[in-house]
């Protein structure tokens, strides 16, 4: 329904932003991520995606495109909802999410209030299963094969390549991305962040 939302910051408060425009407030539920890139007052844009259930209407708002696509990714798992989901990327932003799932990594999920471990393992094995099979194959013509990281791998190329699919790009923007990038001493979170600054400005 609403692709974003641009305007004045009107409200702030735990999980919740009220984004003014035009004269009118849009609440926008979101996670403590947003909330500490936006400040009360100043204009921001908010990517949102609208929650219909019976006769509940939320907006939901990030204020990266990342942060949506994973906001989406985590409540397509069975048993997660909207607001766990907040919960986690509060504790967890877009490039330590992706990096989780590629790793394993289900304590990182398990300090969002009310994830227990289940649930985490859960998270980690669906989302990781689906990128394996849906995104993570040799690119067409290229020859450049990115296979789902072993868990532990001291990969960080690999591992950044496929959390960047995680994240929504394809694995020909995650190469172009890293293209004349020097990564020695880097760790796979270094390369994300960096990767996602560069996209940003494309």
């Amino acid at each position: 329904m609403f692709y974003y939302i641009e305007g004045l910051v009107a409200h702030l408060e735990q999980g919740l932003v009220v984004i003014d425009c035009g004269g009118v407030g849009y609440a926008c539920h979101t996670s403590q991520n947003t909330i500490s890139q936006i400040k009360m007052g100043e204009k921001a844009r908010i990517y949102t995606c609208l929650h219909v259930r019976e006769d509940i209407f939320e907006l939901y708002g990030f204020a990266e495109q990342e942060e949506l696509n994973c906001y989406k990714m985590l409540t397509s798992v069975s048993g997660v909802g909207p607001k766990a989901a907040l919960a986690i990327l509060s504790v967890a932003p877009p490039s330590q999410l992706a990096l989780a799932i590629i790793t394993e990594d289900e304590k990182l999920l398990t300090q969002a209030q009310g994830i227990g471990k289940k649930i985490a393992q859960r998270i980690v094995l669906e989302l990781r299963d689906k990128m394996s099979k849906a995104n993570l194959e040799t690119a067409a013509g290229d020859g450049k094969a990115v296979i789902m990281p072993e868990k532990g791998s001291v990969n960080c190329m690999q591992e950044a390549i496929a959390a960047l699919m995680v994240l929504g790009y394809s694995q020909a923007e995650a190469f172009k991305a890293m293209e004349g990038m020097e990564t020695e001493g880097m760790d796979a979170e270094s390369i994300i962040r960096y990767c996602l600054k560069k996209l940003a400005m494309q």
